[in-house]
């Protein structure tokens, strides 16, 4: 009986050693699409490892904000978590290069540039110790306000939303000179509410899976930035598990990002028409001359930035691609 009494113990015990569980965190709300996807990519992960690998996810803002995330990632309490370009940028300031004001055009170029940058980042990360493993975003920025706006002076009488700790937005609405106040992006619903701020800066479909867009009356029909995004995992965690795990994982995980990518670009457009359904007024900027002034506050937005979060190498190289991507078509 004694030896039996041993046997399940040690029998038992090995059991946990088979299984992995990947700690993952997400400031993006449950029941969206992103969500839903994110959890069917995790479900084929397990398929594909036959349960070896199987996830804990915390959606919604459950662990924090990005800042919250990444320090629960450093502590080994969370081991994965999807980013947007702030939380990349408070392990590489050189990626928020890609989330400039009016540098990008459309997602073709957006595409073109980040597939070509990728391996760059990923050896980057590597090195601040994390595995980067793919790329995601929340696609083109817009400003929502609760007054018309259609120039860089209608902007100077709001009180803009600015994600606290972001050093790319501070530099921004500075050379822009829009009056902001620093908030976590789990704050600004309440803020919005309590009037502490009237405008906001956002992507079509989160606006609206974030609830913001009941806060606001207009949109200005000029992007602002193209917001980028990333999945990242510890390199502790990632390297402890085999080699034909991390494989599986790694693939898997950039398949189903992508589709969340393609999706979220289907989503933004559908919801420039259900923002309108629901009273947001688009409005375009002016003329063409507040279009040059916005450009020209773009340029002094990169340039104040090198040195500061970015080489001005990486600044040639991205201004490079883009011309290169441009010349082709």
């Amino acid at each position: 009986m004694k030896k039996i009494l041993i046997f399940f113990v040690l029998f038992t015990s090995i059991l946990p050693a088979n299984e992995t569980i990947i700690k993952m965190a997400t400031i993006a709300p449950e029941g969206t699409s992103w969500m839903k996807e994110m959890h069917a990519f995790e479900d084929r992960i397990t398929e594909l490892t036959d349960g070896k690998i199987k996830f804990k996810t915390y959606a919604g803002g459950v662990m924090g904000g990005e800042i919250d995330m990444l320090r629960k990632m450093r502590y080994g309490q969370v081991d994965a978590a999807a980013f947007t370009g702030v939380g990349l940028g408070e392990i590489l300031p050189e990626v928020r290069v890609l989330e400039l004001p009016f540098m990008f055009q459309n997602s073709e170029e957006v595409d073109f540039v980040f597939n070509a940058l990728l391996s760059d980042f990923q050896q980057k990360f590597l090195e601040k110790g994390f595995y980067f493993v793919s790329w995601a975003e929340t696609g083109f920025v817009y400003l929502f306000t609760q007054t018309q706006v259609q120039n860089a002076r209608d902007l100077q009488n709001t009180k803009m939303w600015l994600w606290k700790d972001d050093p790319l937005a501070r530099e921004v609405f500075d050379v822009m000179d829009i009056p902001a106040v620093p908030l976590d992006v789990t704050d600004v619903y309440t803020s919005l509410q309590a009037n502490l701020v009237n405008g906001f800066y956002i992507s079509p479909y989160a606006c609206i899976a974030m609830q913001w867009f009941t806060k606001a009356e207009f949109m200005l029909n000029y992007p602002l930035t193209h917001s980028l995004g990333g999945v990242l995992m510890t390199r502790k965690k990632m390297e402890s598990l085999p080699k034909e795990l991390q494989s599986i994982l790694i693939e898997e995980t950039q398949k189903g990002i992508r589709q969340i990518v393609l999706q979220t670009r289907e989503e933004n457009a559908k919801s420039m028409d259900i923002l309108q359904q629901n009273g947001i007024k688009l409005v375009d900027p002016e003329n063409e001359s507040v279009i040059s002034q916005f450009k020209q506050a773009g340029d002094e937005t990169a340039l104040a930035l090198v040195g500061k979060l970015y080489p001005q190498e990486t600044l040639n190289k991205v201004k490079s691609l883009l011309d290169e991507y441009r010349k082709s078509k």
